[in-house]
């Protein structure tokens, strides 16, 4: 990486925050003049550049988000059930937003500990088995090559927090609304119902699609044909009232 000048700062910044990638006005970052952060734009502290050409913050990306709204607007808005405050807290700190700092501790406050809301999450996961050369006579174990979280984000970032993977959903950020493009971060099943029932979430119901059985259709490049065989996808809806 190199350092740049503070006069070659656009007026519209893309930003490499922790491997997370934004692009925000020059004036957004420097509204609250005094703060660290607009010391960094505009020459107050050298600023580096990733491979890409884009400016990098050695910071947290996913809480970034956060500081833009809160620099942005004035005001800031948490999803239900964040569990990150004090996490926040720091960046706002590091970047001198007391503002910021301000309203995270009376948020804090103003938290009901124990307080849940209610809701459904679907829990979907496309699975085989993984065969011996002796076929059926050695099944070794199941594989599962993804699981999938749908439902309220809100909801789904309470309870599965940061194993919980959005790099997929197209409208990442927003807590408002509902979404069947999240996935976890791990492959375990059990670990997903574990998260669940901790949180007090009971099991609705369920579903699963059996296998492929005798399917004709063309495999990929390097894909087993008697392990294709077996392919099921299974979901699970689980709600909390």
């Amino acid at each position: 990486m190199e350092l740049q000048e503070s006069s070659e700062v656009p007026c519209v910044v893309e930003l490499n925050v922790g491997g997370v990638f934004y692009t925000t006005a020059l004036s957004t970052l420097t509204t609250e003049s005094e703060s660290h952060l607009a010391g960094i734009f505009t020459g107050q502290t050298p600023v580096e550049k990733d491979a890409k050409g884009k400016y990098f913050l050695d910071r947290d990306g996913v809480l970034f988000r956060y500081v833009l709204d809160f620099l942005r607007n004035k005001s800031l808005v948490l999803p239900e059930g964040f569990r990150e405050r004090e996490r926040l807290r720091q960046e706002a700190k590091f970047y001198g937003l007391p503002g910021l700092e301000k309203v995270i501790l009376e948020r804090s406050d103003s938290v009901i500990p124990g307080k849940r809301s209610p809701g459904y999450i679907t829990v979907g996961y496309r699975g085989s088995f993984a065969f011996g050369r002796d076929g059926l006579a050695d099944v070794k174990f199941r594989k599962l090559s993804r699981i999938l979280v749908c439902g309220r984000v809100a909801l789904c970032r309470d309870v599965f927090g940061e194993t919980l993977n959005e790099s997929r959903d197209p409208d990442h950020g927003m807590s408002d609304r509902y979404t069947s493009r999240f996935f976890l971060k791990h492959n375990f099943i059990e670990q997903a119902f574990d998260m669940l029932q901790e949180q007090g979430f009971k099991l609705a119901g369920s579903c699963g699609s059996g296998t492929a059985g005798g399917s004709a259709e063309q495999l990929k490049p390097g894909v087993d044909s008697e392990e294709n065989r077996w392919n099921h996808y299974n979901e699970f809806v689980f709600v909390r009232e």
